[in-house]
């Protein structure tokens, strides 16, 4: 473990989690916000930096997908 100065205790394990990376192949049309729908930053065929816990894994037709939410994207790599 390693102790922050300001007392943050952090695991191990955290450099080893690093994000992933992945190509987006498809986005809903947004998220309701105070009842007006806001378009999502991310599009299709965006590369992208995501948690490495966020996505959850689902599979259709035997081919395995990653669908996260928004918050989960880290960074758009151009």
């Amino acid at each position: 473990m390693e102790k922050k100065k300001g007392g943050i205790i952090l695991p191990d394990t955290i450099h080893k989690e690093r994000p992933e990376q992945a190509k987006v192949i498809a986005v809903g049309p947004g998220k309701m916000v105070e009842g007006k729908l806001v378009p999502l930053s991310v599009k299709k065929g965006d590369i992208v930096l995501f948690t490495k816990y966020g996505p959850n894994e689902i599979k259709v037709e035997e081919k395995e997908y990653l669908i996260c939410k928004e918050e989960d994207i880290l960074a758009i790599i151009e």
